[in-house]
């Protein structure tokens, strides 16, 4: 597989063959395109298949710029969508948490920009205003002020804290302005194919409200699976690649 270096926040791998519109691959809040997609072999899977594949450094992330302004991050989904003005005119493309969350807002911004779209690791809270008490903890202990009670929160903390990370960055993503929730009949008159994947024990699940708010939406649920598994789970894999090779 030949991997080169496309520009500065993203990467591409091509194929001898095309098998269809070119994928786009978007990682979670404190990942990596490398971190999510090619250390799991999906982008290396993908290839075999014959697709070609796009992998994303999300903004804050990666090798894209890491701005300390949470203003930087009101609308990541428009990023996205001036991100891959570039690419072919119609792309699939799958994200994971924050990379889902940036997909949709895409999406319903643009629908006919895409083709089939993957959404792991978000659910049906994505039509409900932030949670600000749970976000509250989070924030306080990316800055340090949580105590060792607030297992969740710290787990997030942790996360920024490993080296390579820009923490400052990635708590300015946190502090974002909050999206206003999604209206699910925004979602109705989106007619791509949309598959759900959420993990049984993802703090995000359910989300079958999500994936049957559209009209060809259909939802996997990974067994005995959390939020920060689901990239790994051999389950989401296999959903992921039967999803775009049908």
């Amino acid at each position: 597989m030949e991997e080169a270096h496309r520009a500065k926040q993203d990467y591409r791998v091509r194929m001898s063959a095309s098998g269809g519109a070119p994928v786009v691959l978007l990682h979670g809040w404190a990942g990596s395109y490398r971190e999510t997609w090619q250390s799991t072999g999906v982008d290396a899977l993908l290839a075999d298949a014959g697709r070609e594949v796009v992998g994303v450094d999300l903004l804050g992330h990666g090798d894209a710029d890491k701005p300390h302004d949470p203003e930087a991050y009101a609308d990541l989904s428009g990023w996205l969508l001036h991100r891959l003005s570039e690419a072919p005119p119609v792309v699939d493309a799958a994200g994971f948490s924050l990379g889902a969350l940036t997909l949709l807002g895409a999406l319903i911004a643009e629908p006919t920009r895409f083709g089939s779209v993957l959404l792991s690791g978000i659910g049906d809270g994505v039509f409900a205003a932030r949670d600000e008490a749970r976000h509250s903890r989070i924030v306080a202990a990316l800055e340090g002020r949580a105590d060792d009670s607030e297992t969740g929160a710290l787990i997030f903390a942790n996360y920024a804290s490993t080296p390579g990370k820009d923490k400052a960055a990635l708590t300015a993503i946190m502090n974002r302005p909050a999206s206003p929730p999604i209206d699910p009949a925004s979602l109705s008159p989106i007619t791509n194919p949309v598959r759900v994947v959420i993990g049984e024990n993802d703090f995000a699940a359910p989300a079958g409200r999500l994936a049957g708010a559209f009209p060809n939406g259909d939802l996997v649920v990974l067994r005995n699976t959390d939020h920060f598994a689901t990239p790994e789970s051999f389950s989401f894999i296999d959903a992921l690649l039967e999803f775009f090779g049908e």
